[in-house]
């Protein structure tokens, strides 16, 4: 072989086969190069084609407007809470909080951040959601120029037009703009509004400790405001406040020394909205909050304005639900003199059982002088109100006592004061005391309802299943969290508002059929109404459990405990009228829910103490934080406050100064009048226990042959002197003839003892 040849074998045996002649480092390295290039040009053509766009309109908010439900005007909301302000009004080292918090390279960068952009390119084009790391720039683009869409087309218009505003605006007249555009929260847009709104001063006031926070707040204005963020938004905020003040030290802004010597700066509780006080300021809360929920969007959506939105609210219902409130409350406390009464709150709820509408709400003093709505609150114990819900539950299950009789208002139950509950032969571990600790011995239902007896609701609560109860309860419409079936729920232990209260009280009128009560009668977004979810739902319980509730409920009213402020009242005028009172344990609050045939009214008082200080609770002495729950006792100059005294007086001066109607209940039940039974006689058994057994004797769970039914202990030997039997008294049996209660009532009036009705 010739040298030609043997060079040409050497470069056949050098040179690349197959599939790597296409892919040589040169030929990868050129289409790299060339790749840039194309993208270098297709983004010099879109720095040529997009020009910067005028404001966004979105960037100029709208007022919201909010009606009454005669389409009278309440309020006009958004334009009042926005005010730009130069950036030489706000302190120098409040400005630097802002830079500190989103963009320490802010006075170095060309506007845009091509890690953080390509970043949310891609987790936008992979469905990942949204992504931090834009600069102050491309985030005042974003408010001003551009829209909140998440797509890769805004997002390379965000960076072009970040660049071009960079070089056309100062770092001062782009920073400016960022804080003035940006939402706060509290309906609070730019920082004029925030500083307002969290800490009651003007922007050019606020302290490096206060811009921090609001600096911290725009990463998440509704988790992080302080007032209403759930303790794992409190620990985010704090962080992210010493996350701003941390970048401020190393970015020089301040000295270490001023650092340490920083506290955490709480906000001021929230102000109703501009233009918005008293009640109209409790109406718009409320409003919104469900207009909001009923749209499915932010209320920073909501609030950048151009919605209508109507009440339900019943303009001559609304002024004389606050009339009564006063006159029969309010009139009547002297906070400045009496230091309990500072502590008394107020709350109602008027409702349309037939279509669910809020005709009237009553919130507090106003929302300038007490931010939390009392109508909507949910800390409070209903007490006794609960009770009718029990026996709901035990219609509505065909439940039986532990002897295995039907529940229905003739039952007879063991009202012994402590008396030690009981389910299938087994003391539970409770056994509550009556009110005054009164024993009543052998009682109806109906009595035990009149007369809000705690250990025969108690007993009622085994014998039905609380599992049953606490389902019932969700079924009305009960949504507190702590729906746990344990025996204590008995006595209404669980928190609820007025709002849920006649809801539930609402489905009973309603004849079983779910009433969510609504405060938005409709909502327009820019003239287009929106479909709104209905108030009215499906059956829940049976029109018969329903009907008979309501039956054994007029019992309350005309024999029980709302007597005399119910029956008797004067402006009655014959209307039918069911309810119940409560009061909740160491006389916390006290309420009255009571319906007729077309209004149902809940109305609670609370107490929630002005100032730190102490109260009385079982024999004990306890300290008691401000705003925190406290007794009601001694207030407007009396004892104990009573679901029977002050709100059943302001649901009576309302309900019969509101409706007039004579309508009867149109109930399908054969429980007649609902009036106090009279106690049946008892025979005594061979050895009767006493009235106050110790709760190590269990009662007895059945009776003999020839006594009447009962659902727990025997019979007294001696039966309370305050019921003492009729000469010629029914006897219950197992053949009572309705699977929803008396088959006829055997008459009489109710025995007046002459106790003061409480529950």
């Amino acid at each position: 072989m010739g040298r030609a040849d043997a060079r040409k074998a050497r470069k056949r045996e050098t040179r690349p086969s197959g599939i790597r002649r296409f892919f040589t480092w040169k030929k990868l390295l050129g289409a790299f190069f060339g790749f840039v290039l194309l993208i270098m040009g297709a983004f010099v053509v879109l720095y040529m084609v997009i020009e910067v766009p005028e404001g966004n309109p979105d960037a100029k908010l709208q007022s919201n407007v909010y009606k009454y439900s005669d389409g009278s005007t309440m309020a006009r909301t958004g334009e009042v809470n926005r005010e730009i302000v130069d950036l030489s009004e706000v302190p120098k080292e409040v400005q630097q909080t802002f830079v500190a918090a989103e963009n320490k390279s802010f006075y170095k960068d060309k506007g845009v951040d091509l890690k953080g952009t390509a970043r949310g390119v891609l987790n936008t084009v992979t469905g990942k959601g949204k992504q931090g790391g834009s600069t102050i720039t491309q985030q005042y683009v974003k408010n001003y120029y551009l829209t909140q869409d998440q797509t890769v087309t805004r997002k390379l218009k965000e960076l072009v037009i970040s660049l071009k505003v960079d070089r056309k605006k100062s770092k001062d007249e782009i920073l400016a703009g960022y804080i003035n555009t940006s939402y706060y929260g509290r309906s609070a847009w730019g920082i004029q509004a925030a500083a307002q709104a969290y800490y009651g001063v003007d922007a050019k006031k606020l302290s490096v400790a206060q811009g921090a926070y609001l600096s911290a707040l725009l990463q998440a204005p509704n988790q992080y405001d302080w007032a209403v963020a759930s303790d794992t938004g409190k620990k985010l905020v704090e962080q992210r406040w010493n996350y701003v003040l941390d970048n401020m030290v190393e970015m020089g802004r301040i000295s270490s020394a001023d650092r340490q010597g920083m506290k955490f700066p709480v906000p001021k509780e929230p102000k109703a909205a501009s233009g918005l006080q008293g009640q109209e300021g409790y109406l718009y809360q409320a409003a919104k909050t469900e207009a909001v929920k009923a749209l499915g969007i932010t209320s920073e959506q909501f609030d950048r304005g151009g919605y209508t939105v109507t009440l339900n609210i019943d303009r001559k219902k609304q002024k004389q639900l606050e009339k009564s409130v006063a006159q029969q409350l309010t009139d009547k406390l002297k906070p400045k003199s009496r230091k309990t009464d500072a502590d008394v709150q107020a709350g109602a709820v008027s409702v349309d059982p037939k279509t669910g509408r809020i005709l009237a709400m009553y919130g507090g003093p106003g929302i300038s002088e007490h931010w939390t709505n009392n109508a909507t609150r949910e800390d409070f114990q209903p007490a006794s109100t609960f009770k009718p819900i029990i026996l709901a539950a035990a219609l509505e299950n065909d439940a039986t006592t532990q002897s295995g009789r039907p529940i229905q208002a003739n039952t007879i139950y063991d009202g012994t004061n402590k008396r030690p509950v009981v389910d299938d032969g087994e003391k539970v571990g409770f056994a509550p005391p009556n009110e005054d600790d009164e024993s009543y011995g052998q009682v109806t239902v109906q009595t035990a309802m009149n007369k809000s007896i705690n250990s025969v609701f108690a007993q009622m609560g085994a014998d039905v299943g609380m599992e049953q109860v606490m389902d019932t309860a969700k079924k009305l419409g009960m949504t507190d969290g702590d729906l746990k079936p344990y025996a204590a729920q008995t006595l209404g232990t669980m928190g609820a508002s007025p709002l849920e209260m006649a809801g539930v009280y609402a489905t009973l009128d309603n004849h079983g059929k779910k009433v969510t009560p609504q405060i938005v009668k409709a909502v327009a977004k820019q003239g287009q109404p929106v479909e709104l979810p209905d108030a009215i739902g499906d059956q829940v319980i049976s029109r018969g459990a329903a009907d008979s509730v309501t039956s054994v409920l007029t019992g309350v009213v005309d024999d029980g405990t709302a007597r005399e402020s119910v029956r008797n009242n004067p402006d009655r005028d014959g209307q039918k009228v069911a309810g119940k009172t409560g009061t909740s344990d160491c006389n916390r609050s006290a309420w009255f829910t009571g319906y007729t045939p077309d209004l149902v009214t809940s109305v609670g008082l609370f107490g929630e103490a002005a100032e730190a200080g102490t109260m009385r609770c079982d024999d004990k002495t306890v300290k008691v934080a401000k705003s925190g729950h406290i007794s009601l006792s001694g207030a407007a100059g009396g004892g104990r406050v009573n679901g029977g005294g002050f709100p059943a007086q302001i649901w009576a001066q309302y309900t019969f100064n509101s409706s007039s109607t004579s309508a009867e209940f149109d109930l399908d039940t054969d429980m007649g009048a609902a009036v106090e039974t009279p106690t049946p006689t008892m025979t005594t058994p061979t050895t009767p226990p006493t009235t106050s057994a110790p709760p190590s004797t269990p009662p007895t769970s059945s009776a003999p042959p020839s006594t009447p039914p009962t659902s727990s202990a025997p019979p007294p030997s001696t039966p309370p002197s305050q019921t003492p039997p009729p000469s010629s008294p029914p006897v219950p049996s197992d053949s009572a003839s309705s699977s929803w209660g008396d088959p006829e009532n055997p008459g009489g009036d109710a025995l007046d003892n002459g106790r003061n009705p409480e529950d």
